[in-house]
């Protein structure tokens, strides 16, 4: 029986839609080359569920310096060379700065708001303008006396409770990020802001690890399903709710204490003028102010737990720095800012510890190309995200023989800050890659490379870094360096550290120091009383 001319046309309607589907996941040939795909999926199969960079690196190995993965109907480009970087991130940023669809982390988490993953355009344009004014380098001069004195209870808090390392390191970056953005501080680890800001932070980062969250991503038609088909969009939108709420309050914190005219300098002054200008909401203040505190709280903290443990890993290290600051600096005071450009061995630690443990291990959140592009004969098609492959860059023996040891020497010879760094024409000779590229390139970086240097500095002027002796075995306990936490942000898992003062008279000079300080401080609340001067 003969089928009708609709039937027929039914029947091909149906093959092509099948065929069509079929292409999905596939590697064009003339894209840059990647790991075998399956229909539909593409890559998502192959992605690891943990130490995502080492896989990373292994295809980098394999596939070369530029390669793709196919993730359901997304295009991932995997730049893993720092002339690739340099060549697209850098030079073409004009078309290279946009981000994917993050449907999950900036619309289901983020209520479409997060600065990092906010789409390219005038609005986020703005805002980042906005973020130069808090951040630029002549205005991260003015942060130092903050920086300073936050350093000192950080070694207040270390000769008292050595066994709190990271807690120690990450109220100091957290109390100077909040000083900067809200015009208060965070006197104690204990503060419950504080700690719902990391754990906020890592349920966003595991929610966003998982399967589901990559097929709502990679397949736009899902996201139609109810949430009890898929719950992690229920938890989401909790985690959400959540975030959303601590943000807001400190923003109206912040303005309402502008109103009063009790608000110190900082950043959301000149949000709440810009608001009135511009009109955007309270709950879009609120996610800048409150992404920059995330960002500047975390990323600091991890790479000075970093360097920590390289110290634990290579006491040669920790003798040859401490024989340099003994020299230039001396017993009887601490280092400063204005020992910096005799401190080239300390300038070497800060700049290998953002080599040796990039915190933005695979660049953090990838860019996305906003029209079709060529590069080393291969075609990167309009839409496709761009990852910075940051661990595989700075582990690339041709730039750092030997990658995996900490070695300050590398930089012996290196005088530029990391911004200056980041635009030499020669990629070969950028220190490192932690803190991005083009026009998405981290403006926090002057004040990190600040506190870094104060925070090491210090740290190995006042103290001894050893490992714990195993009471049963003798043997000293030393860290993995391969176990770090995941995510779009990682640092070392925790692990144990003994810090002893080098001598009485430094440990002497910390107290007196910190206490000093104190007298600055209202006895009650612990906030600044007045400004701290140099």
């Amino acid at each position: 029986m003969a089928l009708s001319t609709p039937a027929i046309l039914a029947i091909l309607g149906v093959l092509f839609l099948v065929r069509k589907a079929l292409t999905i996941g596939s590697r064009h040939k003339d894209y840059p080359p990647g790991p075998p795909t399956l229909p539909i999926l593409g890559n998502i199969h192959q992605m690891p569920k943990r130490d995502a960079h080492l896989q990373f690196q292994k295809w980098a190995n394999e596939y070369g310096p530029i390669y793709s993965l196919m993730l359901g109907t997304r295009v991932l480009i995997v730049l893993s060379s720092d002339q690739a970087v340099k060549d697209l991130l850098d030079k073409r940023s004009a078309i290279y700065s946009a981000r994917e669809d993050h449907y999950v982390g900036q619309q289901l988490c983020s209520g479409g708001m997060r600065f990092l993953m906010m789409e390219y355009g005038p609005t986020w344009r703005y805002f980042r303008k906005m973020c130069h004014v808090l951040l630029n380098v002549n205005v991260a001069k003015t942060y130092v006396p903050y920086q300073s004195l936050e350093n000192k209870q950080m070694l207040h808090e270390m000769l008292m409770s050595p066994d709190r390392c990271l807690q120690n390191i990450r109220r100091y970056s957290n109390a100077l990020t909040t000083t900067m953005t809200f015009g208060w501080r965070t006197p104690t680890y204990e503060d419950a802001k504080m700690k719902q800001l990391y754990e906020g932070f890592s349920e966003f980062v595991q929610i966003n690890q998982t399967g589901t969250a990559a097929l709502l991503d990679s397949f736009p038609i899902l996201r139609k399903l109810p949430d009890w088909m898929f719950p992690l969009q229920a938890r989401a939108k909790k985690a959400f709710k959540k975030e959303r709420e601590l943000y807001l309050g400190h923003w109206l914190t912040a303005k309402n204490a502008m109103k009063t005219g009790t608000l110190r300098p900082c950043f959301c002054v000149g949000m709440a003028q810009a608001q009135q200008e511009e009109g955007f909401s309270d709950d879009q203040a609120a996610y800048i102010t409150g992404t920059l505190l995330e960002a500047g709280s975390d990323t600091t903290a991890s790479t000075l737990y970093a360097f920590v443990q390289a110290m634990l890993l290579f006491p040669e290290v920790q003798k040859k720095a401490q024989r340099e600051i003994d020299r230039v600096v001396g017993k009887d005071r601490l280092p400063n800012m204005e020992d910096e450009p005799s401190l080239q061995y300390i300038r070497g630690c800060v700049k290998e510890s953002l080599r040796w443990m990039p915190t933005t291990i695979l660049g953090a959140v990838p860019h996305a190309v906003i029209r079709e592009d060529a590069y080393m004969s291969y075609r990167i098609p309009k839409g496709a995200g761009v990852m910075n492959n940051v661990w595989a860059i700075h582990m690339d023996p041709r730039r750092s023989p030997e990658p995996r040891r900490f070695d300050p020497d590398r930089f012996k010879d290196d005088f530029l800050n990391c911004a200056d760094s980041a635009t030499q024409p020669d990629a070969s000779k950028r220190d490192s890659f932690t803190f991005g590229a083009g026009r998405r390139i981290c403006q926090g970086m002057h004040v990190a490379e600040r506190s870094l240097f104060l925070g090491i500095s210090r740290m190995l002027w006042a103290f001894d870094i050893s490992p714990v002796i195993d009471a049963a075995t003798g043997e000293a306990i030393l860290p993995d360096p391969d176990r770090l936490t995941q995510g779009i942000l990682v640092m070392p898992e925790e692990y144990k550290v003994s810090i002893t003062p080098r001598d009485q008279g430094r440990a002497d000079l910390i107290e007196k120091e910190w206490q000093e300080a104190e007298h600055l401080l209202d006895p009650i609340t612990k906030q600044w009383k007045q400004t701290p001067g140099p």
